[in-house]
């Protein structure tokens, strides 16, 4: 199992185990975190931003055009933001620190 450390807006710490190979915005959902994801992971919208801890963002792959475009779009935008739904769950990965921006929007009221 893989160890994602999750924090809020508020500064609120929460555990997840995710299986490698498992996208960190499935993780983020099954873990209660406010993580829309509208369009399925498709790279279609902005609504699974996070915002990778500075010690961990060298460890996941760079970034296409086409995720750049789309954080463009997103609120909070750091050197750090990713899309949660490029994300992949791997065994280097595991004990990431990963924050959600404070402008995350959940329209499933979770």
């Amino acid at each position: 199992m893989i160890k994602v450390n999750f924090v809020t807006a508020d500064g609120r710490k929460f555990e997840a185990h995710g299986k490698a190979g498992q996208r960190l915005l499935e993780l983020g959902q099954a873990a209660g975190m406010p993580l829309e994801g509208t369009c399925e992971g498709q790279m279609a919208c902005s609504t699974c931003h996070v915002i990778i801890g500075a010690d961990w963002f060298d460890r996941v792959p760079v970034a296409v055009e086409d995720e750049e475009d789309m954080l463009d779009l997103a609120a909070g935008v750091t050197r750090t933001s990713r899309l949660s739904c490029q994300i992949t769950l791997t065994e280097d990965l595991d004990g990431i620190e990963v924050m959600i921006p404070d402008e995350a929007r959940d329209m499933q009221g979770r």
